[in-house]
């Protein structure tokens, strides 16, 4: 591609309320025109805060809107279907399509499990206690409300 033109199609502080993937549904003639062969949109996945999370809170990498979890079915920016509407829509405007992932960020676990932890002195973080301290954490991720679709992978302490 000679000389693309990216826009990014979101910020930190979009609304709520499952509406931009509709919104570049309806935008992506305008953006063709623009001469705007690119598009960067976030984190398409369900993050630890539902339908409130900006994506960088990954809960679970294959849910786009498609389960009940985390108190929404959508995520903050619309549903599976709205999605694959927006995408197909760029397609036919000649508009790839960029998403932004993140694969090392982990949150919202849904279950504890027992972990071997040490105090960090905190002026100094490369200062350990010798002494071993046992610790829940929330670090077991069963998505549940995606029951084994896509993947049956549970995500544990091993894990991390």
């Amino acid at each position: 591609m000679k000389n693309p033109t990216i826009f990014q199609f979101f910020h930190w502080y979009y609304p709520d309320g499952g509406k931009l993937w509709q919104e570049i549904s309806e935008r992506a003639e305008h953006l063709s025109h623009l001469g705007i062969n690119f598009v960067w949109l976030p984190p398409a996945y369900k993050g630890a805060s539902g339908g409130y999370s900006v994506g960088y809170d990954t809960y679970d990498l294959f849910d786009l809107g498609e389960f009940d979890q985390k108190g929404t079915q959508a995520t903050k920016y619309g549903d599976k279907e709205e999605l694959l509407n927006a995408i197909n829509r760029l397609k036919e405007m000649n508009i790839k399509v960029l998403f932004d992932v993140v694969l090392n960020h982990k949150m919202g676990a849904d279950e504890k499990e027992q972990v071997s932890v040490r105090r960090v002195n905190p002026e100094n973080r490369t200062e350990f206690d010798d002494d071993i301290i046992d610790a829940q954490a929330y670090t077991r991720f069963t998505f549940p409300g995606r029951n084994k679709i896509y993947s049956s992978f549970i995500w544990d302490k091993q894990c991390f």
